[in-house]
């Protein structure tokens, strides 16, 4: 299973970026998938996830209303929309896949990370 990440960079106060992970070696439809992030010296945290045809998502609350998660089932790809991004969304990006059965994550994959840095 491979998870790359793609599309960060720099970018001002209030400016937007899109991120996308491709997804391969796998059944895309037996994952959900994440986005988390990991700014310098803190643990890496939870950003959004997403159920493989987009019908569920789940943000966290400092992100609502700025990111949108999604998929696209024909090109595998989950992308992570980011608007009005601030100073503190500077971090590395990584995508996140959990295989599930039964209804229970029993193992994940991650991607590389991807730098994203909002400058003020």
């Amino acid at each position: 299973v491979q998870l790359q990440a793609s599309g960060g960079g720099l970018v001002q106060d209030g400016g937007s970026l899109r991120l996308s992970c491709t997804f391969s070696g796998a059944t895309f439809s037996n994952y959900i998938f994440g986005w988390f992030r990991q700014a310098p010296g803190l643990e890496r945290e939870f950003v959004a996830s997403i159920s493989w045809n987009g019908a569920n998502t789940l943000y966290k609350d400092s992100v609502k209303g700025r990111f949108t998660i999604s998929t696209d089932f024909y090109k595998h790809t989950v992308d992570l929309q980011m608007s009005s991004l601030k100073p503190e969304d500077t971090a590395v990006y990584y995508c996140h896949g959990d295989l599930i059965s039964s209804e229970i994550a029993i193992y994940d994959y991650w991607g590389r990370g991807t730098l994203v840095t909002v400058s003020s």
